[in-house]
């Protein structure tokens, strides 16, 4: 069934349908995705809507084969301005969101949980890959449409690669115990393209998109239900491989040389002006939330 490593949580890998010409991939957060969500004092709807673009961008930045980033970005005119989930190809993944509070409590009536479209209004979904300095950027875009991020990602893998796929994206509180936490999960499937050794592979894609299209929220979630338990139970008849997984961790980049680091990008009255009462100058990290004093001398503009 598996030569993966023995992780069942936070956790990305791949799988393969035994003899059939699919792909796919899964995710799944506890700890992470909660510290996540938990760093800032989120309404439930839009660390909910988070919460999906972290498990996308885990979804496809764990396939990436090259050392960088994968940035899940999300904009619009509504109640949630921005958010953004940042990937990194070492397992670290980290996200923010922009809102009016007084919005998104609007947007909220009359729904047990507003997704996408309520929230983001008219917008569009970003995909960025960095590969660092010595290389450009590469983004993605497509609209937002319909409540889920997964539709969107489906539309963009059909615009942009043109790559039939299905993907599934799971976010909600459980109480394992100790209290609610945060947990989400995901999966991917995409048809490899037919060629003169596969043949035509439209039959095998119907089957294998109304096998996928009977996982539910709660099994992506149950923190008792396995990776290996939940692709077994999705494609038993046929074999499936779970290979390659690897933990996720809750991470971010932010440090205090950093934060000097874009300081040293204003000139001395910009800075002058950042000063508060206490001789300060505070400057808030909006990933994990962490604040850093810094004398106003500490980094000269360059």
């Amino acid at each position: 069934m598996t030569d993966a490593a023995p992780i069942t949580d936070d956790l990305a890998a791949a799988f393969q349908i035994e003899g059939w010409p699919v792909r796919g991939r899964i995710v799944r957060l506890g700890a992470a995705i909660d510290e996540v969500l938990s760093a800032h004092d989120y309404p439930e709807p839009v660390a909910a809507l988070l919460g999906e673009a972290c498990v996308l961008a885990a979804l496809v930045g764990s396939s990436l084969k090259f050392d960088g980033r994968l940035l899940v970005q999300a904009q619009g005119d509504g109640p949630v301005r921005y958010l953004v989930a940042d990937y990194g190809t070492d397992g670290t993944l980290r996200g923010f969101c922009r809102f009016d509070p007084d919005e998104v409590a609007a947007a909220s009536r009359g729904f047990s949980r507003p997704g996408a479209q309520s929230l983001l209004g008219k917008g569009v979904l970003i995909m960025t890959l960095d590969r660092g300095p010595d290389f450009e950027r590469t983004q993605g875009i497509t609209p937002i449409e319909g409540e889920s991020l997964s539709l969107c990602a489906e539309h963009f893998f059909e615009q942009s690669e043109q790559v039939p796929t299905k993907v599934r994206l799971a976010i909600g509180s459980v109480d394992a115990g100790d209290g609610p936490r945060w947990r989400a999960g995901g999966a991917l499937i995409q048809v490899i393209a037919a060629d003169q050794a596969r043949g035509d592979t439209a039959d095998v894609w119907e089957r294998s998109r109304a096998l996928f299209a009977t996982l539910a929220d709660d099994e992506l979630l149950d923190p008792t239900v396995t990776p290996e338990t939940l692709l077994y139970r999705l494609f038993h008849e046929d074999g499936v491989r779970l290979e390659g997984a690897r933990p996720l961790v809750a991470q971010c980049r932010c440090s205090a040389e950093r934060i000097e680091a874009m300081m040293a990008s204003f000139s001395a009255e910009d800075r002058a002006e950042m000063v508060e009462p206490d001789g300060r100058i505070h400057v808030k990290c909006e990933y994990c939330g962490r604040n850093y004093e810094l004398e106003p001398e500490a980094a000269p503009a360059q």
